[in-house]
């Protein structure tokens, strides 16, 4: 059975994207966003790894990643699975939040407010499952009647993960070494970024950097480096009028070729497509 991946940008709303897709042979290796993503799995399973544990996303269960959560997929038992996710920027979260319990805060932009959670609650999924294909067809969320299914669904979801705090990673490092991490390598997103420029930002060897930075994150430097660039180009493509080309050149890769292959590798689909 053939993969089957679609991208759907909302005319109203960049910082929502909606995906879909059908699994069989495709593998989300270990990675990361830097958006949150609510996924709900609609036919089939999907097993997936984060903080060490395996879960099985089924229907009528909810998965949630803040900013910066490693995890990965795959088909159960080599069954093909439907998927369909809510990619949604920290900005919006923030509004939402606000919008919901009428508080500021701050920390939804770290995406350190709740850590990745899979919530078993079949009547939320179901609304987000009609909200899905809502947004689908009209293609905005300003109606009033979309804005209002929405809302009703998102505010009890996030009831449950506000309760959710992340835990401490032992002998890794620091949330200060990774917040400098993370402010570097965005200001200098565009330019070639060593191992070294790192390690010394947190006081450290290049080994002793590289066996901490994987033991907090889950992944190697280099692979989150590059899933980085893919990010902010996916940002890119949705929030800008950029070419394919020129956002290669601003993310920090070699040529526009090597881009389409990272990106296509990443999500399943080239970045015309997303």
């Amino acid at each position: 059975m053939q993969d089957l991946i679609a991208y759907h940008r909302l005319t109203d709303t960049p910082d929502l994207v909606l995906s879909e897709g059908l699994y069989s042979e495709y593998r989300f290796e270990p990675h990361y966003h830097i958006d949150y993503h609510i996924g709900l799995v609609v036919e089939g399973v999907q097993r997936q790894k984060f903080q060490g544990n395996t879960v099985r996303l089924a229907p009528g269960r909810i998965s949630v990643m803040p900013p910066g959560a490693v995890h990965d997929g795959i088909s159960d038992d080599q069954n093909a699975y439907r998927m369909n996710t809510f990619r949604i920027s920290p900005e919006l979260i923030s509004h939402y939040f606000t919008d919901i319990y009428e508080q500021e805060t701050d920390l939804l932009h770290s995406g350190t407010l709740f850590s990745g959670a899979m919530i078993e609650n079949r009547l939320i999924s179901n609304q987000l499952s009609q909200i899905f294909k809502l947004l689908q067809s009209d293609g905005t969320l300003s109606s009033v009647a979309s804005e209002q299914n929405w809302l009703n669904a998102l505010a009890p979801l996030l009831a449950q993960l506000y309760q959710q705090t992340p835990k401490p990673v032992k002998g890794g490092l620091s949330d200060k070494d990774i917040y400098r991490i993370r402010e570097y390598c965005h200001a200098y997103l565009g330019e070639k970024i060593s191992l070294e420029q790192l390690a010394g930002l947190c006081g450290l060897s290049r080994y002793q950097f590289l066996r901490r930075f994987e033991k907090t994150c889950g992944i190697t430097p280099h692979a989150w480096l590059t899933r980085l660039r893919l990010e902010y180009a996916c940002r890119k493509i949705r929030c800008s009028d950029s070419t394919i080309a020129q956002i290669a050149t601003d993310t920090g890769f070699y040529d526009q070729s090597h881009f389409n292959r990272a990106f296509r590798q990443a999500y399943g689909a080239a970045p015309s497509r997303y």
